[in-house]
């Protein structure tokens, strides 16, 4: 029986919406021990509660996706710039940015050359497939590390971390150039590169800007109560995203850049803001990918599941590899370090949510192309996602944890000290393994809290002598964490 969502009572949509978030929280637990991202469980409920499945909810409404989904990557890519430390990313920017934008433009290239070419698709229409299945998914990626309690090596967390977190402007950008060449014939392509030049300058701008003044502002207000500084952290977000793509410019840089500037520098409630948008972003993700779970139709993916396991293929053993290899290419990361990030493209909600932006042009074939994205976003998430852990390690670049071993200690204490906590791990190669903790003349404002070696843990006295794969726990400001993070681990290679 089809149910038409907007027939339904609001008590019941409620009801509904409390019980899928239920239902999706605890497949989220599943996803851990099955190894597959929790988003997959989001897609195939939300479809189970559409109108091809037993719910039979009948949710036809590409503007409505649009919108939720493009508010919901705004928190998202706010969330990321957020828990991002600008002192572990930084060592990695050049590489990581090209990835995020140059890497972005050569996979739509290779994916929309090789649909023009086999599929023989419009070359226009090609590169805009290309274009919305060009940026990967920080969320789905780490959520599956964590899972598995996998750590990779050097700088590839770092670096895969900040590239997944801004690529998604970059597929955006293109995504509308395309859709407007094709919704407006006879405009010349390179029309587009003014086009370019605004949104990322525009965005970049407002994106530092208004991220230090929402610093100014959160602590200059002093507000009465501390529940308040979330919900003004949540108005500045739209703020920001709003008055950005008011003025011309990307308003998904923009936030991420905030977040950026926001996470990196002291404002007042600091880690409750942190946590508070990290169960955000979380509720976002849900919400969009069951809310596009319902939007598709099942029973359309069986007609493009051929092309798109094609596609699928193209995409992560030809397009993505060669991005990451051509743009890697100067920069000091091994073989096995390159396989690994090409092998981590994984798709997540961005391109099912710019898959929307063709259906709302009105474009030819649309609604084809929208549930092609989805076969593809379903396939990465089913095979790249699974597979990452057991891809770290056939490479050896992966560092295995018990997975009881995050140190969690109260909030408070680092709000009181006017620093931050960090646990460090000493890679095997380390300069400080094997060397006494007295020995190592950290800087006098760093503090070796705790360390824990293996189950156990160990009070850390001058005499202690380190070893590899020890966890480290340092309190210290972000000057002194970045020098005692150096004496531990040695200066990066990329540096």
């Amino acid at each position: 029986m089809m149910i038409n969502a907007s027939t339904i009572p609001m008590e019941t949509i409620l009801l509904i919406a409390a019980v899928m978030l239920l239902v999706s929280i605890l497949a989220s637990k599943a996803s851990g021990r099955l190894g597959v991202p929790a988003l997959l469980f989001f897609l195939v409920i939300g479809m189970l509660a559409g109108s091809d499945g037993p719910g039979g909810i009948y949710l036809d409404n590409p503007w409505l996706a649009q919108f939720l989904g493009s508010v919901a990557l705004a928190y998202i890519l706010f969330a990321g710039g957020l828990d991002t430390k600008w002192s572990l990313v930084r060592t990695v920017f050049l590489p990581s940015i090209l990835l995020a934008t140059l890497g972005v433009v050569l996979t739509a290239g290779v994916v929309g050359l090789f649909v023009h070419w086999v599929f023989k698709f419009p070359i226009l229409e090609s590169l805009l497939l290309g274009s919305i299945i060009s940026s990967t998914d920080a969320a789905a990626v780490f959520s599956i590390l964590r899972s598995k309690s996998t750590r990779l090596k050097g700088n590839l967390e770092p670096l895969l971390e900040m590239e997944s977190g801004s690529n998604d402007p970059m597929a955006i950008l293109l995504t509308l150039g395309f859709t407007h060449l094709l919704s407006n014939p006879g405009t010349p392509v390179l029309s587009l590169a003014p086009l370019f030049f605004v949104q990322f300058g525009i965005g970049g701008v407002c994106g530092v800007l208004l991220g230090k003044a929402a610093i100014r502002l959160i602590n200059g207000l002093k507000l009465n109560e501390d529940g308040l500084y979330p919900v003004l952290t949540t108005a500045i977000v739209i703020l920001i995203y709003g008055l950005t793509a008011s003025l011309g410019g990307n308003g998904f840089l923009a936030v991420y850049i905030a977040g950026l500037i926001l996470g990196n520098s002291s404002f007042v409630r600091k880690k409750s803001v942190i946590h508070f948008h990290d169960g955000l972003a979380w509720l976002m993700q849900i919400g969009v990918f069951l809310m596009l779970g319902l939007q598709v139709f099942p029973s359309r993916l069986p007609e493009v599941a051929g092309t798109g396991l094609l596609l699928s293929a193209v995409l992560i053993f030809l397009a993505r590899p060669l991005s990451v290899f051509l743009v890697l290419w100067p920069f000091k990361f091994s073989r096995q370090e390159k396989t690994l990030i090409a092998w981590v493209g994984l798709r997540g909600v961005a391109p099912i949510v710019l898959a929307t932006f063709p259906l709302l042009a009105g474009l030819p074939e649309a609604g084809t192309l929208f549930h092609l994205i989805f076969f593809v976003v379903l396939v990465s998430v089913l095979l790249q996602g699974s597979s990452i852990p057991i891809i770290a390690r056939l490479l050896n670049v992966n560092v295995d944890l018990p997975a009881s071993s995050r140190i969690s200690l109260p909030d408070e204490f680092t709000e009181r000290y006017g620093g931050e906590l960090e646990e460090i791990l000493i890679p095997e190669t380390a300069p400080a393994a094997g060397k006494r903790i007295v020995d190592l003349n950290l800087p006098t404002e760093a503090l070796v809290v705790l360390v824990k070696r293996g189950p156990g843990f160990i009070i850390p006295r001058g005499d202690v002598e380190l070893q590899s794969n020890d966890q480290i726990l340092i309190a210290a400001d972000a000057t002194a964490m970045t020098e005692t993070r150096q004496i531990l681990c040695g200066k990066p290679e990329n540096s």
